[in-house]
């Protein structure tokens, strides 16, 4: 395994806002893994609305931790380098990982936190596994929201910014859930009301926990064929900021994925129509989407 560069070609902002416009092509030292993190070389890292979210100043003052900020947490590659205290891993291994809080995705090279790191086997391609993080992991999260197999996950119902409760309340069946992803303190008011109400009908706020095991458990169905994602198209690193623009503009439910080559134009991107887990005889049990999904039993 060769020695990183010293240097590496990224995509960063400065400042809040700006959108794709304020992402700025740079040459940047290459990050140096600290105690408990991995350094990458990445060969493919995914968008999710939380990012361009991020960016514009959704989540204040946490993220970004400081500016300039190099985006996008979903991430796969290869490792070249271990940070103190890391055991589980070797240069050379092929991984997926999450990291919101440091990012690094739009970039040649990239560390993370080497506790929500997992292995890639060679069944799950870079483009899979990077797709897994959030928009799997938040799917998964959802089932287990919303309560037990048996409750329809139907497309058409997301929940989304700007569509109160009051728009699913009247369609759903007697006893339902809604799962929403993107929470405000108004949905939070709801949900207590009705837990301390005991509702039959429920909205259920959400905030994704990524967790390792449950990382482990969807790569193994991705490897196994239960768990499929769909690519829609493609972006080099040099045109990073139309897939940027793509995702927050919508195709919906959109996700853009970066897939860097060993070429001399490293980057590839995608964008992610979903992510479907089927069970061993071809159910579909959950769509997971960029956006909030809905789960429960619509009325005929």
């Amino acid at each position: 395994m060769a020695a990183p560069k010293k240097t590496m070609r990224a995509l960063q902002y400065d400042k809040y806002g700006g959108g794709a416009e304020g992402l700025k092509h740079v040459e940047v030292p290459v990050p140096s893994p600290n105690k408990g993190e991995v350094l990458l070389k990445l060969e493919a890292a995914s968008i999710n609305p939380i990012d361009w979210k991020i960016q514009k100043g959704m989540v204040r003052p946490f993220l970004p931790r400081k500016f300039p900020f190099i985006p996008v947490g979903d991430i796969s590659g290869e490792v070249v380098e271990l940070g103190s205290g890391v055991t589980n891993f070797k240069p050379g291994d092929k991984v997926i990982s999450i990291s919101f809080a440091t990012g690094g995705g739009l970039a040649e090279y990239a560390v993370a936190p080497a506790s929500l790191t997992v292995a890639r086997p060679p069944e799950v391609s870079a483009a899979e596994g990077a797709s897994l993080p959030t928009a799997a992991s938040t799917a998964l999260q959802q089932l287990k929201a919303a309560g037990p197999v048996g409750h329809q996950v139907r497309r058409g119902g997301a929940l989304r910014d700007g569509h109160p409760w009051s728009v699913f309340a009247p369609v759903l069946a007697d006893r339902a859930t809604v799962v929403d992803v993107t929470p405000g303190i108004a949905a939070a008011a709801k949900s207590f009301l009705q837990k301390v109400t005991f509702a039959k009908k429920r909205l259920v706020p959400l905030v994704l926990i990524p967790k390792k095991e449950e990382m482990e458990w969807l790569v193994d169905m991705t490897r196994q064929g239960k768990l499929k994602t769909v690519v829609d198209s493609r972006y080099p690193l040099s045109r990073a900021q139309e897939a940027w623009a793509k995702s927050i503009e919508g195709t919906p439910p959109a996700r853009s994925l970066w897939k860097w080559a060993a070429q001399s134009e490293p980057a590839s991107a995608c964008m992610m129509r979903n992510i479907v887990l089927v069970d061993s005889i071809g159910r579909i049990l959950c769509v997971g989407l960029c956006g909030t999904e809905y789960s429960g039993n619509k009325k005929e």
